[in-house]
């Protein structure tokens, strides 16, 4: 919102604002046969594929402080997320819808910036943006973002596909959205109690980047499918480690195995955690936001994907009774607890001893 003109929501209206902001969009994918300016969307299935649909809403003061995020990296992130659901289904996102609740509070022009990182992102992932809607808010911004991907049949994972003695895989590195937010919440408590104090945020860009664009990954979808693997079950980390894990646990009933030192966790994550007096691992375990994917895969599919940076093995499913575990790096064992992001029941991050 630091644009120099502003043009105020009510000088061009509900339909202005969407002729505004889609006046350039131009659709991209075969299957888009209608997209923005009609009653519905119209898209077409390709032969033998199926389509997969997911929504994510994003809310002003739950999901995202715009004291520090900037409109443009926000809307990046609200089309991220979404892809990421897809991408979790072994799928491609293909198509989304953008729905807002504005307050007029926002410009023409705040709400272009938010559009500038929506279509980047759609331009990044090759995604159309094909409808939406828009009304006011009493309350602050929301976002809702729709997404459609698509897959065949056979290649679609489920939650509940698990079985005993697979191994348990993450891609990229873990907990640094979370230490992300907690530099962010540093610099904003820093500024509220002394306003002429700059932001200390230097040599930070990564874990920055980690909370406040995150990127789905699209590319081990595609990866996978090159070394001719099939995950036994797959789900992204937005909640957290922990939790995700219990999920694919409980949906294929089985227990886990998770290695501590085997966790991915990018150097300066571990050193910020330290600064901040977090353990890391707990951070991976418990922050959430990393929309990384975690996956299964069967025993035999290891030599696929061992020299893959991009992929690390973590563990292996058990049978159910033997629960679920982590064997720390002093070889001890401990339960594993979701302790993760909960959107109706906020639990505060345990901190190292």
């Amino acid at each position: 919102m630091e644009n120099t003109g502003r043009t105020e929501l009510s000088e061009i209206g509900e339909f202005g604002l969407i002729s505004h902001l889609t006046k350039n969009n131009v659709a991209t994918q075969e299957t888009t046969k209608l997209a923005v300016g009609d009653d519905a969307a119209v898209v077409a299935f390709e032969e033998k594929h199926e389509m997969l649909i997911t929504t994510d809403m994003l809310l002003e003061g739950v999901h995202f402080d715009l004291s520090y995020v900037p409109l443009r990296h926000l809307g990046y992130k609200a089309a991220n997320v979404n892809f990421s659901d897809i991408c979790a289904m072994n799928a491609l996102p293909k198509q989304i819808t953008v729905s807002l609740a504005l307050s007029n509070r926002f410009s023409v022009e705040a709400i272009e910036e938010l559009y500038e990182g929506i279509y980047l992102a759609c331009k990044r992932y090759n995604v159309d943006l094909i409808g939406g809607d828009t009304t006011s808010s009493t309350s602050g911004l929301v976002i809702s973002v729709t997404c459609l991907g698509q897959a065949l049949p056979e290649q679609i994972v489920r939650r509940s596909t698990a079985k005993d003695k697979d191994l348990i895989v993450v891609s990229g590195d873990l907990g640094g959205a979370y230490v992300g937010l907690q530099l962010l919440e540093r610099e904003k408590a820093v500024y509220l109690s002394s306003p002429g104090v700059q932001p200390d945020l230097e040599g930070n860009d990564y874990i920055l980047e980690r909370q406040l664009k995150p990127e789905a990954r699209v590319d081990i979808v595609t990866m996978l499918k090159d070394a001719g693997i099939k995950p036994t079950s797959m789900i992204d980390i937005s909640d957290g480690l922990s939790s995700e894990l219990l999920h694919l646990c409980t949906s294929s009933n089985t227990g886990c195995v998770l290695y501590e030192e085997k966790i991915p966790i990018d150097p300066t994550t571990y050193n910020v955690a330290r600064d901040f007096n977090m353990d890391p691992t707990v951070c991976a375990l418990s922050g959430g936001e990393d929309y990384e994917l975690l996956f299964t895969i069967d025993l035999q599919d290891f030599e696929k994907i061992k020299n893959n940076p991009h992929m690390t093995v973590i563990g292996h499913m058990t049978a159910a009774s033997a629960g679920y575990n982590m064997i720390s790096k002093s070889n001890t064992q401990h339960e594993i607890t979701a302790q993760g992001w909960n959107a109706l029941l906020k639990k505060e991050m345990p901190k190292s001893n």
